[in-house]
């Protein structure tokens, strides 16, 4: 299985921002913890902090060279049509992931646009979020 890993604005500043909301890790940490959790997939990490070039990445795993998405798109979560307009076009599993319980922070945090178009939301388990959105995505996958 090969898995498309997307992360938003401001997620390769982790371990440099806000220690309390954000924790010490990095985003290479995070990769780390997922090619050691699951050395039996591939994996393909992108971080921009550009929706473009976010687009680009959902609209390129339409042409099948990848299996399933788990993404964190930091603030295009609460903001972005454009990536919520992609990922509906996406059959493939796609699960959102956020690091920070996003329901326990400002109110306009709580709302997500992208999550409309994605087949579930894990918010708040620090990075070790994304191992359980590779779980999920990996059941949405087998399933289908």
């Amino acid at each position: 299985m090969t898995i498309l890993v997307l992360n938003g604005p401001n997620l390769n500043l982790l371990g440099q921002r806000d220690e309390q909301t954000y924790g010490s890790k990095t985003l290479k940490d995070v990769e780390s913890l997922l090619k050691e959790t699951f050395p039996d997939e591939g994996f393909i990490f992108l971080q921009s902090n550009h929706e473009g070039d976010l687009v680009d990445a959902i609209q390129s795993a339409r042409t099948g060279t990848v299996d399933a998405i788990v993404a964190n798109w930091g603030g295009f979560t609460h903001s972005s049509v454009a990536i919520h307009d992609a990922l509906e076009l996406l059959k493939i599993p796609k699960v959102e992931v956020h690091i920070s319980n996003i329901h326990a922070r400002e109110a306009f945090r709580e709302r997500s646009i992208t999550g409309k178009a994605v087949n579930g939301i894990i918010t708040g388990f620090g990075i070790y979020s994304y191992v359980l959105g590779v779980h999920a995505a990996r059941h949405l996958f087998a399933k289908n």
